[in-house]
């Protein structure tokens, strides 16, 4: 039987499917999972605050320190690097471009019907902005982690769906894809 990572650092654009596949498999593993947008804005009843660059670079440095972790977020590789040096694998959920759309847009009617919770307020400034994350995404910030995953021989498998089988959830042998 394959050994099943312990530290999972999942990344993809905005609506790519990331929370969902983090609350799967830390259901799957039990392992704990964290989203990055609680580690950069502090959750507070009277409103969130957004945690200086040494505060969230703290709580990460606690996170990743730990014995297991999943850790799922769309933020800037820069000051998540660390977790990727300490993941025992790092699932880039590469999502075709127009289902992220979509996801975008019917994440948006959930939010404003009150079916679906937010961290945020969902309108129409951040639904627009969403969009704009999610192409400069697939212009920039994609090629860019290729091409850090390649030069650093990070561990790593790239998911174009967050359904897809992962070998070793399944019980297999783990193989990149």
């Amino acid at each position: 039987m394959p050994t099943i990572p312990k530290r999972i650092h999942i990344i993809g654009s905005v609506g790519s499917g990331k929370t969902t596949l983090a609350r799967t498999l830390a259901t799957a593993t039990s392992i704990p999972y964290h989203e990055l947008d609680n580690v950069v804005w502090e959750r507070r009843l009277g409103g969130d605050r957004r945690r200086t660059d040494e505060e969230r670079d703290a709580v990460l440095a606690d996170l990743v320190k730990g014995e297991s972790w999943i850790i799922e977020g769309a933020h800037s590789t820069t000051w998540v690097e660390e977790s990727f040096r300490r993941a025992d694998v790092i699932l880039f959920l590469d999502t075709p471009y127009y289902k992220r759309m979509k996801q975008i847009t019917f994440r948006f009617i959930r939010q404003k019907m009150g079916r679906e919770s937010a961290h945020y307020s969902p309108d129409f400034t951040i639904f627009r902005k969403m969009f704009r994350w999610n192409a400069l995404f697939e212009r920039e910030t994609k090629p860019y982690i290729l091409k850090l995953f390649k030069d650093r021989g990070y561990p790593h498998i790239v998911l174009h769906d967050n359904q897809q089988p992962i070998d070793w959830a399944e019980g297999k042998e783990k193989r990149h894809v």
